[in-house]
């Protein structure tokens, strides 16, 4: 029995052994493969680069500490990314904002670069202007069809010339690409754009977004079976347009870039009383009772959050209407607006309302915004009457419809609800639709005599807008929505949109000091009856081009702000504006004689008309036409659109033509109070994967030698090589790219001599291994020769 067993293990021996013999050679091989590989990495660093395709290419080691680097087509070798300065100059005229961004882009590299940043600004803004600046020399942009500028940069950039393009792709997302900037310089690019101040309950304000927020991409739907080329396969619909210009390398929040200084220059035209920056520390002097000069208390800021700055009019001087023309071309173009008469105490009181509360508890909300959503929702459900009834559904890449319907807003009802929303944490994608849809068709029929609203709480950190319109437009019925935007960077596009075609109102949140102020404000909106039945007509004048068409519903506290086109320099007449509050009529005339002259209103018009257009897109059976008439519009008034853009051009080369270019899109800020860890770190997704189809995440587990072997194949890729970001230091850490896969590089430079070093012992290892290889046979021959022996074998 001994001696069998004695065979036995010597045979499990055998095997051990020539596994040994395996993971020996191995180790042997790589060994010696990677000290030759080591040794020629280090004679290639301590030799200059005599290639020319190299010469715009770095190795970590070559960089200074906190470069941001992009990967290139070259295994090992990166792009050093271009760095942005911006500065920001508003000057408020009356209702009217005319806004100044210039934007640096600095080369720090030893080759030519392009570079393509994206940036937001108002959802609202008439961009007009672009000019490059290249030393003392500026150049002009010129507005052209979207596809025309961009075969004009191209060519220009392929022929060695400095050459900027301004694309939108959302009314609040746009690009700047530019190309050719030389070693070590810096290229100006200044963008000009006005909009009209916002109002309501007394407050104006302007906001000047900062950042755009990483967005939630979801994937694309198969909708329909395009049968008209007989082959029956679907016809994938892509939910989100253009959705690789709006994605863009975001910086671990550690660490803060792209600063920004701004400065305001306030002329209200009215008496002032509390000026007020909601986010920023200021520094706010007079000049007169009616002007003041804001500027940032720092000399810059991290472009991580919106800029938003409130004021209200001194005691009894707060305006009621306003008048304003500008005459261009012939032409008479008005901007109008009036503050509609409060109604009247003996006003039917407000119908039982049925309120679907919605509520974002995605990753995008982590930090502050779940805490001032939470706080918020909690006090509206506070405010119901107990004759009302009521939701909640909450929504990240699952949804949960909390009552299973509406019920009755008993003390008891209301109570459990805000146990659960104060219990909610944000965590996965923002799967918007699904909740969206919930709201709006399964919460049953509306009950006679009561009114349907929807308050829709989020940060609107998503990117396929249209298809959440046309959700609204197709299944609102009698309900009407509202929205509240949560956080530092909402997406106020969405959100304002949202709530027009909605027939609500857009509430912004952006600090829980606000929380219980711009809540009471929209608890007031929701328990008044709406201004209804608008219309503006002109008495005696023929005006077809009246904005916004048609006029939308309005709420307690806010005006009616028109633009209009008459086909007069001088015309004369008077403006009617005609609505009902609840059942009380109201009516308003302004003599337009008395109008006030201002300037940049026919570029506002224009920005409306182009808005009208794309608000009633689906009434319209050939794209092409309606293309056209913004096109037309857009060319007219020298307006960025969706279908044009403005581009600028040096005549004269400064690419040598045996020089390369590379590219980089420059990253972005994570939004102030994002959790980095729960909008990318998180291998969760609605559709299985790593949100693949919506914020990026990163291989946040991956060690240095994975991402680098990960990072070289797909630095093969030009697309993924321009998308891909990375901080060669490990305080600069991770920089994401918004792509299906995901990758850090490494965090630390590693030296050649101490990778040979390694490697020699490594191989020292592997020969001692092997060297005991004979011994182990001999041994193992003897025990099987005496085992076959006993065992008469």
């Amino acid at each position: 029995m001994f001696l069998e067993d004695e065979f036995i293990i010597g045979r499990i021996r055998a095997r051990r052994i020539s596994v040994s013999v395996l993971v020996a050679v191995t180790a042997f091989a790589a060994c010696i493969a990677a000290i030759l590989g080591l040794a020629s990495a280090a004679q290639a660093g301590q030799t200059p680069q005599a290639s020319v395709q190299l010469a715009a290419l770095v190795r970590p080691n070559d960089v200074n500490s906190g470069s941001l680097l992009f990967p290139s087509k070259e295994p090992g070798f990166y792009v050093e990314a271009p760095r942005l300065k911006t500065d920001v100059a508003i000057d408020v005229s009356g209702p009217i904002a005319r806004v100044k961004v210039t934007q640096r882009f600095q080369n720090p590299s030893q080759g030519w670069v392009e570079g393509t940043y994206v940036f937001p600004l108002p959802d609202n803004s008439a961009v007009d202007a672009l000019k490059m600046q290249i030393g003392e020399r500026f150049i002009e942009g010129q507005i052209k069809p979207r596809q025309e500028a961009r075969e004009i940069y191209e060519q220009a950039k392929a022929e060695g010339k400095k050459t900027a393009l301004l694309e939108q792709q959302r009314p609040n997302i746009f690009t700047n690409q530019v190309a050719n900037i030389g070693p070590g310089e810096t290229i100006v690019v200044q963008i000009e754009y006005q909009q009209t101040i916002h109002q309501s309950g007394g407050e104006f304000s302007l906001r000047f977004p900062m950042v755009v927020a990483p967005r939630y991409n979801p994937a694309p739907i198969v909708q329909t079976v395009e049968f008209n080329n007989g082959a029956g396969f679907a016809t994938p619909r892509d939910p989100v347009e253009n959705r690789d210009k709006i994605e863009a390398p975001v910086l671990d929040p550690r660490e803060r870039i792209n600063p920004v200084s701004l400065t305001v220059d306030l002329r209200a035209g009215f008496p002032l009383g509390d000026v007020k920056s909601s986010f920023h520390a200021v520094d706010v002097s007079q000049d007169g009772d009616q002007a003041r000069t804001i500027s940032l208390k720092a000399d810059t800021v991290p472009a991580d959050k919106d800029f938003e700055l409130t004021w209200k009019a001194a005691p009894g001087k707060m305006p009621s209407a306003g008048l304003f023309r500008e005459v261009i071309d012939g032409k008479t173009y008005l901007l109008a607006f009036v503050t509609p008469p409060t109604a009247p105490d003996t006003a039917a009181p407000p119908a039982k309302r049925e309120v679907v509360f919605v509520i974002d508890n995605s990753g995008s909300m982590s930090g502050p915004s779940i805490e001032q959503a939470r706080q918020s929702l909690a006090l509206a459900i506070s405010k119901l009457n107990p004759d009302d009834r009521f939701n909640v559904i909450r929504f990240d890449d699952t949804m949960t419809d909390y009552f299973k319907g509406l019920v009755a807003a008993t003390p008891d009802n209301r109570e459990k609800a805000i146990a659960y929303v104060r219990g909610l944490t944000a965590d996965g994608g923002t799967e918007m639709l699904p909740a969206l849809q919930a709201a709006l068709r399964n919460q049953g029929p509306v009950a006679t005599g009561a009114l349907r609203q929807v308050v829709f709480l989020t940060d609107g950190a998503i990117g396929n807008e249209r298809q959440l319109f046309q959700e609204i437009t197709a299944n609102r019925s009698d309900a009407r929505v509202f929205t509240v935007g949560i956080g530092s960077a909402p997406n106020t596009y969405f959100m304002t949109k949202a709530a027009e075609i909605g027939r609500g109102t857009f509430t912004a949140i952006g600090s829980t000091d606000q929380v219980a102020s711009r809540m009471g404000e929209l608890f007031a909106k929701l328990q008044n009856p709406a201004m209804t039945d608008i219309t503006a007509t002109f008495e005696g004048i023929e005006a077809e081009n009246i904005t916004p068409n048609p006029m939308p519903d309005l709420y307690s506290g806010e005006p009616v702000v028109l633009t209009a086109e008459l086909p007069e320099e001088k015309p004369a007449g008077k403006l009617q504006i005609i609505g009902k509050t609840g059942d009380q009529p109201w009516r308003v005339e302004m003599d337009i004689a008395n109008a006030a002259d201002g300037s940049g209103i026919s570029k506002l018009w224009a920005r409306r008309k182009i808005d009208d257009f794309e608000a009633r897109a689906y009434e319209r059976q050939d794209p092409a036409a309606l293309d056209k008439d913004i096109e037309t519009v857009a060319l007219a008034h020298h307006l960025v659109s969706r279908v044009t853009s403005l581009v600028a051009v040096d005549v004269t080369p400064s690419r040598p033509a045996d020089q390369p270019l590379g590219s980089a899109k420059l990253p972005l800020n994570l939004p102030d109070g994002w959790d980095f860890d729960k909008v990318f770190g998180e291998n969760v997704a609605p559709l299985g994967g790593a949100e693949r189809h919506g914020s990026a995440t990163p291989a946040g587990n991956a060690g240095p030698e994975q991402a680098a072997a990960e990072t070289q194949d797909l630095a093969a890729s030009p697309e993924i090589a321009n998308m891909m970001a990375a901080a060669p230091t490990a305080k600069a850490a991770t920089m994401i790219a918004q792509k299906s896969s995901i990758v850090n590089l490494p965090q630390t430079a590693t030296r050649a001599d101490e990778q040979i070093i390694r490697g020699l012992t490594m191989l020292l290892l592997a020969l001692t291994a092997a060297s005991g290889l004979a011994v182990w046979r001999r041994r193992l021959k003897r025990i099987i020769a005496v085992g076959a022996k006993r065992n008469g074998l």
